[in-house]
């Protein structure tokens, strides 16, 4: 008798567990849960990159400006560093630009090993873990890796004084070089308040088939099209520009957000890197991605289920892609995809909210460093221990970052 009511609780307790859905985990609150230590750091690691060039405060890359500021005036923050589960280093490596407005990458690993080398020198903490309690948002397009070109992204290799660190980074590949097992990966950054200002009424029909603006070529580095997206984009343009079920361009139009808004298939292929600012917009304006770029690692995916929501569609067979989208059941399997799409708490998380709400993308990230805790009590190392090397990584990264 005792064995069967043991029984019913368990299948009582698995019955509760499996109805808690992906919008109740979006929805936990962090504050209790950690402690975050801030480092100041001088403004020329931060402040004064924004102050030359504001641009960066509303690229897709602009997730460590924002998480900085969020943190500074975040309950999960502490002045007491002996009490913190978490240290941040306020680093913006992607808000030093070019002209055209990238990030330069030449200076962005300098001037993260400069940063590390002053907490390393004036706190204590680095030390007795060398990383393994820190926290770094690395918003490049291979990461830690530090380059938008893949081959080159390789090649280099995540920064060696980060290996032990957690990454909070927007790219995600499964089994990369760049990408280590427990980074936490999200959004790219869209400003909330552009998007907000461009919604349709919702009874608005969704008269495009498949949507897509963006470059298909990148003229200045890959003009063939070939090496650029493995050549997805090209093909896209080759295969689908004069077909009628698919509106793509690219000519990006004063109606953008607003034609999202009247998709039912939004296209998100890799560009440079797998992910692309068009996933957060397509999940926004409720549009179902079409996602094409192999192995990609989406954001928060362990609370979101992306397979549910998007359409994924292996590189080799995107000539097939008219195919693909016309063949998928246009009623049940669109319906609940767009009734996904509706959840607000789904929406929430992919946006940096300005200001902060529950359940957007700073919690979420918050959630995803309080799920890693307690840490394993092996990081902390005695103080003959030395696990990184100082002099390892491509030569020109231990150039001074400032001159």
């Amino acid at each position: 008798m005792r064995n069967s009511r043991l029984v019913l609780i368990i299948l009582l307790v698995y019955a509760f567990i499996s109805r808690i859905g992906a919008e109740d985990v979006l929805e936990d609150d962090p504050v209790g849960r950690l402690k975050v230590y801030v480092y100041d750091l001088p403004s020329k690691y931060n402040e004064d990159f924004v102050q030359k060039d504001p641009r960066c405060l509303t690229h897709m890359f602009a997730a460590e400006i924002y998480m900085h500021q969020f943190l500074l005036t975040s309950p999960v923050r502490t002045l007491n560093p002996e009490e913190a589960d978490w240290f941040y280093t306020p680093v913006y490596t992607t808000c030093d630009l070019t002209t055209g407005g990238h990030p330069m990458i030449y200076r962005s690993p300098r001037i993260m090993r400069s940063a590390i080398s002053l907490i390393s020198s004036n706190w204590p903490y680095w030390n007795r873990t060398e990383g393994a309690d820190h926290f770094f948002l690395v918003p490049h397009d291979f990461g830690a890796c530090f380059h938008y070109e893949e081959e080159t992204a390789i090649e280099r290799g995540i920064l060696p004084l980060l290996q032990r660190a957690t990454l909070v980074q927007t790219f995600g590949q499964r089994n990369h070089v760049c990408m280590m097992e427990g980074s936490i990966i999200i959004p790219p950054y869209a400003p909330p308040q552009r998007l907000q200002s461009h919604l349709v009424p919702p009874n608005t029909p969704r008269s495009i088939f498949v949507y897509y603006r963006g470059i298909f070529y990148d003229i200045g580095n890959d003009p063939q099209g070939g090496y650029y997206a493995r050549g997805v984009r090209a093909s896209l343009w080759e295969n689908f520009k004069n077909n009628l079920l698919f509106d793509i361009s690219y000519e990006h139009p004063r109606t953008y957000y607003e034609d999202l808004q009247r998709a039912v298939f939004c296209l998100c292929p890799l560009g440079w890197a797998p992910w692309s600012p068009r996933l957060v917009e397509a999940l926004i304006f409720g549009c179902i991605p079409v996602i094409i770029a192999d192995d990609i690692v989406l954001p928060f995916a362990d609370v979101i289920p992306w397979e549910e929501i998007g359409v994924f569609v292996a590189e080799k067979d995107v000539l097939k892609l008219d195919t693909i989208l016309t063949a998928l059941p246009p009623a049940e399997l669109m319906s609940k995809k767009q009734k996904l799409l509706a959840n607000p708490s789904m929406k929430r998380a992919m946006i940096f909210s300005e200001p902060s709400q529950l359940g957007d993308a700073f919690h979420q990230i918050l959630n995803g460093l309080a799920r890693k805790l307690p840490h394993d009590k092996t990081i902390y190392l005695n103080s003959s221990q030395k696990l990184l090397n100082w002099t390892t990584g491509p030569v020109e990264d231990q150039l001074p970052a400032w001159w």
